[in-house]
């Protein structure tokens, strides 16, 4: 993978000085700010005091209408749900954040973390063949299984549903679940493209 650095040039010394002085702070912080497009005080309380309203609509991502209409199916059906999700830091975070928030609206529920060594990365046969011996209907995976086209596939096959949620770059094919979250689909115009896996999770 290639990766590239992008210089940003340092903003005008009278923009700094300026703004610097409306907002109270020092030289290089101020400069950070306007290197990051934070150039105007509203700009820079929102960013320095965040809110749940300040944020993008959940729905601006695609097929968010389609996960919760199949979340709320799960719940009505009384389905089994497995939290799937990597045993990396943004993995285990994504499972645990799910987790807790429906664990407290929905007692059928259990997550699953692949083993390091003998699954390694990503939606695993072993995770799979989990789901359908303990009676799972739903799997949401949390960063990973953009790419798991086949393992969705055999999931499909074994009457489990899949909703991925991940932020990894897309393939040319998309896995047949019947949501895929993922700012960075091509055609997904939610405006932010660098959520974490624990992110899409969030949303």
């Amino acid at each position: 993978m290639q990766k590239r650095w992008h210089y940003i040039e340092r903003p005008e010394e009278e923009s700094i000085k300026r703004f610097g002085e409306e907002l109270g702070v020092g030289t290089e912080l101020t400069m950070l700010l306007l290197q990051r497009g934070i150039n105007s005080f509203d700009v820079a309380k929102r960013f320095f005091l965040p809110a749940v309203g300040n944020l993008y609509d959940p729905f601006r991502m695609k097929d968010m209408d389609l996960a919760v209409q199949r979340l709320l199916l799960a719940f009505r059906r009384q389905e089994k749900i497995l939290i799937y999700g990597d045993y990396d830091v943004d993995g285990t975070t994504s499972v645990a954040l799910v987790f807790s928030y429906l664990s407290s609206r929905y007692s059928l529920l259990d997550y699953y973390i692949p083993d390091r060594y003998n699954e390694g990365y990503g939606v695993s046969e072993q995770g799979i063949q989990y789901a359908h011996e303990q009676g799972f209907g739903l799997i949401i995976s949390l960063d990973c299984g953009i790419k798991a086209i086949e393992k969705v596939k055999r999931a499909a096959d074994l009457g489990i549903d899949f909703i991925i949620c991940d932020h990894h770059r897309p393939g040319d094919e998309l896995p047949p679940a019947v949501a895929v979250l993922d700012p960075k689909r091509n055609d997904c115009t939610y405006p932010f493209k660098e959520l974490s896996g624990c992110g899409v999770g969030f949303k």
